[in-house]
């Protein structure tokens, strides 16, 4: 008698011959026992867990909500400050932005003292390694933004006042306690004091959003003069320049220092927006892992290979080299004058063009070979993969509604100057290559690319053959008629008293070929189909991943043909196209990084 619940070993009878199998041949695969129906699960435990549900429930409505209250009051403070409402200074701003980085590292310490008394569950597709290292480095680039702010405060000290100072130190001590929190606890599964803990964390994400929207509005003020100087370059004299200047009104010990101070602070602000929404994704998955179920399935580990990847590589780097060379001259011929600025214009949009181009042409082929793959999805629950997918989505249509806006323009404009032609095909290229991008993306994370189907059910037989144990996988879906005889298990296999012995393989690639010919042609198509197929989804990967990059630049440093382009403001008119592109801009951004870092994780996943 074997205890209940434990599988007895195979012997070497299981695999002769029987009548009831019905089979003569001695591979016959034996049929499989599937268990037996169980009764009807009891409704009262499932009230139970209902009612039990219910203030978990509530507790994550009450911190959604206090969370999003305390967003729309700070966003209130970043309008009013922006539009120089009476009442309502910067400095006002920036002591509610300290008050709630100064409440969250108070809750961060708590945390981390508490945590280390307690053994926490961790989830294993959250807060990756490769994630971690890409904000660890936007981070010690926001602590030298810091840096510079605190000598410009210096410089300025004699009319700027005291909260001015105080921020950036504040900002850098809650940078880099975030950094080491994040790093070591982005995977937790809080299982106690879940109410007070999701108060926590979700104040910590809006805390981060409303960072980051502050440097938003920094640096598009920024942006903003520039642009209006550069209209003056293009000739369109009709739209009132008004510049909206925060120069403090004193001198600065040294000028020179201080000129040069200001402007690498906005060279920055790029990398420290990246900071400030990675850490809000990181700790909105750490709040919806609050009081999560943790199943068994453990996530396979990824890892990093560069052989192979040589063509993807090359053209990718490639499109890095050219978006370097097209940013810098597209800077200094967009000053000059009207017609280096239209040079400039076309010359960017036809390097956008050419690009867009092949990463639709590469997406496409992607998304070709998953078609022939026919392996199911995982659709099991994860909220890091969830996330990614609603933010590919979501941040995508910034860059859309620029692109339709751009069309429109362009097709209800009275006259249009040859070089917005151009804008054309660029805008629908945008609009076509991210739809492509996205689904490719979205299926490469939800596949399990070393897996079988669900749908297909084996059984694995131990049996010892010289001394070794060895497993046999049985395909049931190919299984052979009675009285007939596997073609494959002659050269699966050999019989030798009852014994089932498998040939050895010396690499990877002929145990796949292996067991591709044992399971058959009906488990075939469920295999990810070579090292070819998985060489070339790695380049494209590759070669994605390269081209987002070279796509994040342009927009990031300030070469935006959106404002120097000029005639979806004369259409539209100057303030309200300059109010969507200051909204849509942000996204359009961050969906270039974000995508990088999911081409990332789907080149290490492959």
């Amino acid at each position: 008698m074997m205890p209940e619940g434990q599988e007895a070993p195979a012997s070497p009878q299981a695999f002769r011959s029987s009548p009831d199998r019905g089979s003569s041949g001695p591979a016959a695969c034996p049929q499989p026992q599937l268990p037996a129906p169980g009764p009807p699960e009891s409704p009262a435990p499932r009230r139970g867990a209902i009612r039990a549900s219910f203030p978990q429930k509530l507790a994550e409505a009450l911190s959604s909500q206090y969370g999003l209250n305390v967003f729309v009051a700070g966003l209130l403070f970043l309008l009013a400050w922006a539009v120089h409402a009476s009442g309502v200074g910067k400095s006002d701003l920036l002591c509610f932005l300290t008050a709630l980085m100064l409440l969250q590292l108070l809750w961060m310490l708590w945390y981390v003292g508490r945590s280390s008394a307690h053994r926490r569950l961790k989830d294993t597709h959250a807060g990756a390694r490769w994630l971690r290292g890409s904000i660890t480095l936007f981070a010690v680039i926001t602590v030298i933004l810091g840096c510079l702010k605190i000598g410009y405060f210096v410089g300025f000290s004699e009319c700027l006042s005291a909260t001015e100072g105080v921020f950036p130190v504040t900002h850098a001590v809650h940078t880099l306690l975030q950094v080491y929190f994040l790093w070591g606890h982005a995977k937790d599964i809080i299982q106690s004091f879940k109410t007070l803990e999701r108060f926590g964390v979700i104040h910590s994400v809006f805390t981060n959003l409303l960072l980051w929207a502050n440097s938003i509005l920094n640096e598009s003020k920024h942006q903003l003069n520039e642009h209006k100087e550069r209209l003056i370059t293009l000739g369109f004299g009709n739209i009132t320049i008004v510049l909206d200047d925060h120069t403090p009104p004193c001198n600065c010990t040294p000028p020179t220092l201080c000129s040069a101070i200001s402007h690498g602070i906005y060279y920055l602000y790029p990398f420290n927006i990246e900071y400030q929404i990675l850490a809000s994704t990181m700790l909105y998955v750490l709040w919806k892992n609050i009081g999560r179920k943790v199943d068994s399935h453990q996530r396979q580990k990824m890892q990093f290979r560069s052989h192979g990847v040589m063509l993807g590589s090359v053209l990718g780097l490639t499109a890095l080299a050219a978006t370097i060379g097209v940013v810098v001259v597209y800077l200094i011929w967009i000053r000059r004058s009207k017609t280096g600025s239209e040079s400039a214009l076309i010359m960017f949009y036809l390097y956008a063009i050419i690009l867009l181009v092949l990463m639709g042409a590469a997406g496409l082929a992607g998304i070709r070979i998953y078609r022939l793959d026919e392996q199911s999805l995982d659709e099991s629950k994860n909220p890091a993969r969830k996330l990614d997918a609603d933010l590919l989505v979501g941040t995508a249509s910034g860059s859309w509604l620029i692109s339709w806006g751009s069309i429109l323009a362009i097709l209800c404009a009275e006259s249009c100057p040859l070089y917005t032609w151009y804008n054309l095909p660029y805008s629908i290229l945008v609009v076509v290559e991210k739809y492509i991008q996205n689904l490719f993306i979205i299926e490469s994370i939800h596949r399990e690319p070393e897996k079988l189907s669900k749908d297909i059910r084996t059984l694995q037989v131990v049996t010892v053959c010289n001394g070794n144990a060895t497993s046999l996988p049985s395909c049931f879906e190919s299984r052979p008629a009675a009285g007939d005889v596997a073609p494959q298990d002659s050269e699966m296999s050999h019989t030798a008293n009852g014994n089932v012995c498998l040939r050895e393989v010396d690499s990877k690639e002929e145990e796949e070929k292996s067991w591709e010919g044992a399971l058959g042609p009906a488990c075939h198509a469920h295999f990810l189909q070579g090292n070819a197929q998985r060489k070339v989804l790695r380049n494209i990967a590759a070669f994605l991943f390269l081209c987002n990059i070279s796509l994040w630049i342009p927009p990031a440093f300030g070469c935006r043909p959106e404002y120097d382009n000029g005639l979806e403001e004369i259409v539209f008119g100057f303030e309200p196209w300059i109010i969507v592109v200051n909204l849509a801009m942000p996204f359009s951004i961050f969906y270039r990084m974000h995508a990088a870092a999911s081409l990332f994780e789907v080149y290490c996943k492959i």
